[in-house]
């Protein structure tokens, strides 16, 4: 049995009173394995962070259903951590007490919550900046608090929302590397949507393309390099699968600009 099970998600949005609903998905299905890394890819307005934070629990499906370990998601769970693109710390705490926060809110006891935060300091390198505030922070340390802070609720998979688009390009590069050391320490199963080709074949085991809206599963890849993928990039093998991609990608881009054209 799969460990998450998407069934017939349609989705659409109320824009206003009397206005017809806009559709965001129709007709959603598809498997993720426990241990698996999959990434959704598509074009802006596919409703691939709808679909994200429907499997999560933040979004109840206009019709359909996610069953995640057998059981049907009705809401948020623990066991299931999200980790947005905008890091979400708060100004006035210092990274140890923004990764803390899970566990204050769950009502672990002072002593024990340290300890586990600070063990997340060191599995997500940052050691030495405990005390720091986020405004003294960069973007991928931000990231890191984030990471260690979900880290913390012991999760069972992780639900990433286009992570590190706010990063330049080196910083990206680095924190994939991260992710990569981390996920295949903790071995979670991991949801990641992202606008990035590169960086979904680079991460993923497999990829899901998503049509133009209403998002649709266009297609499903599996990612054929084996790990670690250090120097994948720069292969043959890796630009013709990219190429591949983006032709997908560039024809879902093309009709959905034909269609918002023509008021379909």
């Amino acid at each position: 049995m799969a460990y998450i099970r998407v069934e017939q998600i349609n989705h659409s949005f109320l824009t206003g009173s009397g206005d017809s609903p806009v559709p965001a998905l129709r007709d959603v299905n598809f498997e993720v394995e426990q241990g698996e890394f999959v990434s959704l890819l598509g074009p802006s307005g596919c409703g691939k962070t709808t679909l994200l934070r429907i499997i999560h629990g933040l979004v109840k499906p206009t019709q359909g259903r996610v069953l995640v370990n057998g059981k049907v998601v009705q809401g948020p769970d623990p066991r299931r951590a999200m980790v947005f693109q905008d890091f979400g710390l708060l100004p006035w705490r210092t990274a140890l007490h923004n990764i803390e926060m899970g566990l204050e809110f769950g009502g672990v006891k002072k002593e024990a919550r340290r300890k586990t935060a600070l063990e997340m300091i060191e599995i997500v390198g940052l050691e030495g900046f405990e005390n720091h505030y986020p405004h003294q922070l960069s973007g991928g340390m931000k990231q890191r608090v984030g990471i260690a802070r979900a880290l913390t609720m012991s999760p069972e998979s992780f639900f990433m929302d286009e992570p590190f688009a706010s990063l330049d390009a080196q910083m990206r590069e680095l924190m994939q590397e991260e992710l990569l050391r981390i996920w295949s320490q903790f071995q979670t199963t991991v949801v990641f949507v992202t606008h990035g080709i590169d960086e979904a074949l680079y991460l993923s085991d497999r990829v899901i393309i998503m049509s133009a809206r209403p998002g649709r599963v266009k297609l499903e890849m599996n990612v054929p390099f084996p790990r670690p993928r250090h120097g994948v990039r720069a292969t043959p093998e890796f630009a013709h699968l990219r190429e591949e991609l983006w032709e997908i990608l560039k024809g879902e881009l093309q009709y959905g600009r034909m269609r918002d054209h023509d008021g379909g």
